[in-house]
């Protein structure tokens, strides 16, 4: 089992403070979904736990071992991958390049998005908001990272490929944690994911996702 948490996190960009001593602990396998609109440090807590953004203040904790201090580069060694809301596929690259990235063999990524196959050839820059996600995701699904962190991982996909991309986050042996602005319709009624919800840097919900105020 694998977790990782945020322990009074506190980041600022310059003079403004964007988490408020944030505590939350994502559990794996298995879902934590981080819920908030723009600006609530949904984002921000998925960087500090990935390393991208340094903590002004308390500690990030994987595995009971405070990490806060092991760089972002360190921290995708031991096994995270951080599925980035812009910029998560090199652009100049061509898809099968991008895929070649995290894998020698990209197969499992096809069968994931069989709509990737007949895309291979093209430069990523060129692929639509959802191609790109589908992208980036099946990138992730080839590094079999023990934390996955997805910043709004259906953004730009169709219901049904947002639900395909569900069913795959859930399917995987990694602790997931995903940003997202609602809760998405896939987990409403499946197996209880990990909900808390973030509002101007503050957690104002923690719990299941059937406990959510509607």
């Amino acid at each position: 089992m694998t977790t990782v948490a945020l322990r009074h996190a506190r980041v600022r960009y310059g003079p403004l403070e964007a988490l408020h001593g944030v505590t939350l602990a994502a559990p794996g396998p298995g879902l934590t979904v981080l819920l908030g609109r723009n600006g609530s440090g949904r984002s921000t807590a998925l960087r500090a736990l990935a390393g991208t953004v340094p903590l002004s203040g308390g500690a990030v904790v994987w595995d009971g071992a405070d990490v806060t201090r092991v760089p972002a580069y360190e921290r995708a060694r031991r096994g995270l991958c951080l599925v980035p809301e812009r910029q998560a596929v090199f652009g100049s690259l061509t898809v099968r390049e991008n895929l070649g990235l995290a894998a020698p063999d990209h197969g499992p990524a096809l069968d994931a998005y069989p709509q990737l196959r007949p895309l291979l050839e093209r430069r990523a820059g060129t692929l639509s908001g959802g191609e790109q996600r589908m992208l980036a995701l099946s990138r992730a699904l080839l590094t079999r990272a023990r934390v996955v962190l997805v910043d709004e991982p259906a953004q730009g996909m169709s219901p049904s490929v947002a639900a395909r991309t569900y069913e795959l986050l859930n399917a995987l042996d990694a602790c997931v944690v995903v940003a997202e602005q609602r809760l998405p319709p896939a987990l409403r009624g499946r197996p209880p994911a990990i909900v808390y919800e973030l509002r101007r840097g503050t957690v104002v919900f923690a719990g299941e996702a059937g406990e959510l105020p509607r």
